[in-house]
Parts: C-alpha cells; structure tokens; sequence
C-alpha cells in the first residue's frame, strides 16, 4: 500500500483533531498555568530544564494514544488476515508499515510541545537537552509494538480505548508512588526535574527505556509465529525480567522526585581577579557583570576600612550556575557562591544592588562561635540582640540595612515582644556608629561578637521562644 493511501485510512488521522488538541490545550493553558508567557521569557533559560518542563503533561497522553492506535491498527491487521495475504513478508515489515501512522502520532505528541516551548525561548537544544525527548520516543515505539499484540488478542473496539486510558491512567499516577518507589522513575514519565545548568543523568533517561524495551521485545517474542522453539522465548522473558528487578533495585535508591542529574554545565562569563566575579551567560542579567562586580568589591573594601576581619575571596561565583543547593559547591574562604543574578534582576535595571552587598554581608562577617537555628523558652536568650547588632553595624556600613532588617524583623515574629527586639537590636547598632573613633567602632563590634557567643545557650534549641531577648549593655 502506497504511504499516502496508508495514512489517510490509518485511525492516527482521523484521530488527529483529538490528540493535537490535547497538544494546544496543554500547551498553551497548562504549561503556562503557573508560570505566564513575560515569566517564561524573562529567564533564566536553560534548554534541557525547558525540554523536560514542555514533556513533563505529554508523556502519558504520548504513550497511551500510542497504545491505543497501535491496538486498532493490529485488530485491523487480523481482521484483514494480512498475515495469510502476505505469508513471504516479514513479519515486521508488515507490523511496521502498520504501526508508522501510530509512532508517528506519539512522536508529534512529544515533539510538538517541545519545538513550541523552543521557538517560544528562542533556545538552540543541545543533545543532553533533548535526552528525554529521545527517551520518550523510543518509549512510544515499545508501546506500538504491545498494541500492535494487543490488537491480535482482543477485541480491538474494547481494547484499543481500554488499553489507551489504563495505559494513561498508570502513567499519569505514577508519580503518586511512594512504596515501592521505583514506579516513579520507570514508568517513562520522569519524577525528576532539572534545574538551570543540569540535565539528566545517563541513568535517569535509560532504564525507563530499557524497561520499555524489555517487555516489548518479551511479548512480540511470544507473540511472533517464527520459531516456535521454547528456549528462545523463555531465555527472552528470563533476559526481561532480569533488566525489570536490576532498574527496580537500582531506582529504588533514587528517591522522590530525586533521580541522578549532572549539575553545573552553564556557561559563565567571569570578569576581573581577587575578587573574580563570574555570572550565568545566559542568567539574564549577565549584563550587568560590571555593576556585580563594582557592588561585592566596594562592599569587601568599606568591610575592610571599618576593621572588619574579610578574608577576600579569589572568585565570587554566581549561585545560579548550581541553582539546586542539594549540588551546588560549599562555599570556602577563597570560593563564594553567592546569588548574583537572583539579586541583580530583583533590582533592576540600572538600580543599585543592595542584595549583593547584603550577600557579602553574611559572606564576609564571621563569629568565633555557631548558633542554634532556633531558641526555647527556657535558655538566656540575650546574644540574639548582640549577635543582631553587630550584624546590623556592619550592615550600616556596606549599605545592606534594609534587607538585613526585613529578614530579621520576619524572624522576631516568632517573639511576644518582637518589636521591642527590633528596637533593642536598632539602639544598640546606633551607640555603636555614634562612636567617636573608628577604632572605638571596630572594637564595640567585636565585643558585641564576643559577648553573643559567651550568651549563646550551650544546648541545642527545639521550639521557638515565647519571650524575646533583651541584650547585654556595654
């Protein structure tokens, strides 16, 4: 049969209003629910995190039409006794001329959403990015190949939409697994997301497909008539069941919504030394590299001036190049990690960048002790207010006031007498600027640090305090 004749009598075209609606529908209402077109756009863009956003609602509808149309077109493949028309044909040949309009149907599925969400970004994929599209296409060509059997066991009336919504449904909730686990990362719809400057690990992307393939290959070899010898399809099951529980086992150690990605793979545009500033080169704001820079080198140098003790690092690196914090490098004495581009387009264009200098604050500002993330009721709680108003000093100094008392003011929430804090804490900063010496000034800082620590409770803390510290005066 010629390809033209083929399609126009194949189910996959005269079921393509449906399945290209479900495409429009999701596409341009769902996949922009949450996140509108101008926040799409505006970044930071990273092509393998926008190809597995653009899969993420098709995968289910892919395979299950897929099934569904493979499962009509083998009925018709019997019903029309191709296989007694044909008997010199291989029978793949035949099952795959057949099977080409459904293929061809789970592939649009997935490409489609894809090439939109691409022209939509103006992004270049490259071949890691495209790692879950090329998994999900082969996953579609397994389920053909089921279908395709499907078809020769059943009613294909019954079968085709049956097999079409339970492979849909199975899919589609699979990501509701939480014991067993692996479901979540085998059923060929990824639990795992990435990030800006990751893509899929290896592994994520290969064993849904290979399980695919596995009990694909398991029913066409009992399915085929060819060899009608036991072993071979008894050796082809056992081969499938073995690659079934090894991918279980090994994605069962996965985790939610955690399967292995590779992190750190932006580009980064990088300017000056001691400190080298380096940005995301396709963060969105890498533009202002020169205002990055200016803000954490004037910063360290007012840190400097005032007596802060700053151990300047040798490179400053944008946080966004390992935008999950789960891979993302620690920061040491000669490498901070800091948000660069985060706090340069919250600022704005052409607006000083009080959240790089905030940054360089609590990079830069260090005690001789650590403190508890929380504090009880039952403890002294009075280093909170020397702690709070060493840092709001030093804050004072590099200009990163407002920033630190909004983040501080949201912690004294959890006080009775929160606003006393703040005041006790803004008093205390003030008596320690109004010195008369900068010498003075250097050395009330460093008391305030040492008396935090010496106040510091010696216990771990558990729930937060009822009552709110008061602070020790000079």
């Amino acid at each position: 049969m010629k390809l033209r004749a083929h399609l126009r009598s194949s189910a996959a075209l005269w079921t393509a209003p449906v399945w290209g609606g479900i495409v429009a529908f999701y596409f341009f209402y769902a996949l922009h629910f949450e996140d509108s077109y101008e926040e799409v756009i505006g970044g930071p863009l990273w092509a393998a995190e926008q190809v597995a956003l653009a899969l993420n609602y098709f995968y289910a509808f892919a395979y299950g039409i897929t099934l569904g149309l493979a499962t009509w077109e083998g009925g018709r493949l019997k019903r029309d006794r191709v296989w007694d028309l044909a008997p010199s044909r291989a029978r793949w040949r035949v099952a795959g001329q057949a099977l080409a309009p459904a293929v061809g149907a789970g592939w649009a599925i997935l490409l489609l959403p894809v090439g939109m969400r691409l022209v939509e970004t103006r992004l270049v994929p490259t071949p890691t990015a495209v790692l879950p599209l090329l998994m999900g296409m082969g996953i579609v060509c397994a389920y053909a190949v089921v279908g395709c059997v499907l078809g020769h066991l059943a009613p294909r009336e019954i079968a085709a939409p049956v097999g079409a919504v339970a492979a849909y449904y199975m899919i589609n909730k699979s990501s509701a697994y939480s014991d067993p686990l692996w479901p979540r990362h085998l059923s060929g719809q990824l639990d795992t997301s990435v990030a800006f400057g990751e893509h899929y690990s290896l592994a994520t992307v290969l064993l849904p497909f290979l399980v695919a393939v596995a009990v694909a290959v398991a029913v066409a070899a009992w399915w085929n008539p060819g060899p009608r010898r036991l072993p071979p399809r008894l050796l082809v099951t056992a081969a499938a069941v073995t690659t079934l529980v090894l991918s279980a086992r090994t994605a069962s150690g996965w985790g939610i919504a955690d399967g292995p990605v590779s992190a750190g793979h932006a580009p980064a545009r990088c300017l000056g030394a001691a400190p080298r500033v380096c940005m995301a080169e396709t963060g969105g704001a890498v533009e202002r590299l020169d205002d990055v820079r200016s803000e954490v080198v004037e910063s360290l140098q007012k840190l400097e001036a005032a007596g802060v003790d700053v151990s300047v690092p040798s490179t400053v690196t944008d946080g966004l190049l390992y935008e999950r914090t789960s891979t993302r490098p620690r920061s040491t004495t000669s490498t901070w990690w800091l948000p660069l581009t985060a706090q340069a387009e919250t600022a704005g264009p052409g607006a000083r960048i009080a959240g790089i200098r905030y940054a360089v604050l609590l990079g830069s500002v260090t005690f001789p002790c650590s403190f508890p993330a929380m504090v009880t009721s039952d403890v002294p709680t009075a280093w909170i207010v020397n702690r709070d108003a060493a840092m709001l000093w030093a804050a004072y100094t590099v200009d990163a006031q407002d920033p630190y008392l909004r983040w501080r003011s949201g912690e004294y929430a959890q006080f009775a007498n929160g606003a006393e804090v703040l005041a006790k804490v803004k008093e205390r900063a003030a008596k320690g600027r109004a010195l008369p010496t900068a010498a003075q000034r250097t050395a009330w800082f460093e008391r305030e640090k040492a008396k935090a620590c010496r106040d510091m409770p010696k216990r771990p803390a558990g729930v937060p305090a009822t009552t709110g510290p008061q602070g020790e005066d000079s």
